[in-house]
């Protein structure tokens, strides 16, 4: 349960390209306009909502200052791009995922649940999930060369015709391994349940204050997963030669090449996101949904 949020204005993003969401989209405009809300596009899902619905429209990277709670309807993805856009700018705003298809791990709440959803968070009878974020910084010939903020990892792998690769890391100022491997994730508990989880990580609560270092295809097979705190500063350099192509990619959304000599810090973000929960399902619930594991 949380306060009545004080809303005036609702950010409305839907997938690009989803012409599914089209009708919904002009009916949360008229629901949210009967309340005395504005609706608030950015401009592709304007086009998705067509001429006839009245709205706001602004881009999508302004919508951070131009709402108090942003709708997303999509998948798991649409809602990452969203959170790390708002996290960039600093902005305290919750997010409601809707689902088109399956369940996502993020996008909870099911088309069919959104408007009830929708009610429960503005009177505030709805469930609030801050979800830790990982500010991940890149230091290239000791100068900060990019900064981003992820949701669910950050990820540095070898290019498709690379040989395994070298990755040192250290927690703290303190040296915990040298691994040889196909990558190395630094996942959020939320992105445990992302690539970390396919790379035979393990799954941790989101609510959980803590980090993940997960080996990608280690050349040693002691070259375990690992959990560390939460407040851990992660320091990670590839060592490279000349023909080796080492990649880093944040949230699977965005990345670029590394040079030798390159260091890839991560910590924990000053600002978590605010998710919505679902009000019919535990994480439990979701997880077995999810992964298949059957009832309890």
């Amino acid at each position: 349960m949380t306060d009545p949020i004080s809303i005036a204005r609702v950010g409305l993003v839907a997938k690009r390209g989803l012409t599914a969401a089209s009708t919904v989209l002009g009916e949360l405009a008229s629901w949210l306009g009967a309340r005395g809300i504005t609706p608030v596009f950015d401009e592709e899902t304007a086009r998705l909502a067509g001429p006839a619905v009245p709205h706001r429209k602004v881009p999508r990277e302004q919508l951070p200052g131009a709402c108090d709670l942003v709708i997303v309807l999509g998948g798991d993805g649409t809602l990452i791009g969203m959170a790390d856009l708002f996290a960039s700018a600093d902005a305290d705003v919750p997010i409601l995922g809707v689902n088109y298809g399956s369940l996502g791990f993020l996008t909870e709440i099911t088309l069919p649940e959104l408007f009830e959803a929708l009610e429960a968070t503005i009177t505030g009878t709805a469930s609030v999930h801050a979800r830790a974020m990982l500010a991940v910084r890149t230091w290239r010939s000791a100068a900060v060369f990019a900064d981003h903020v992820v949701l669910n990892d950050m990820v540095i792998t070898k290019g498709a015709l690379s040989r395994i690769i070298e990755i040192g890391v250290v927690v703290d100022d303190l040296p915990v391994m040298t691994i040889r491997a196909d990558g190395l994730i630094v996942a959020s508990p939320t992105g445990s349940t992302a690539y970390n989880l396919a790379a035979g990580g393990p799954i941790v609560h989101p609510s959980v204050d803590a980090m993940l270092l997960t080996p990608i295809a280690p050349h040693t097979l002691t070259n375990r997963p690992i959990v560390i705190p939460g407040g851990s500063h992660v320091q990670v350099r590839p060592i490279m030669d000349g023909h080796d192509e080492v990649f880093v990619t944040f949230d699977g959304q965005s990345g670029f090449p590394l040079r030798p000599d390159d260091l890839v810090s991560i910590r924990r973000a000053a600002r978590p996101i605010r998710v919505i929960k679902s009000a019919r399902r535990t994480y439990f619930e979701l997880l077995r949904e999810k992964l298949k594991w059957g009832g309890a």
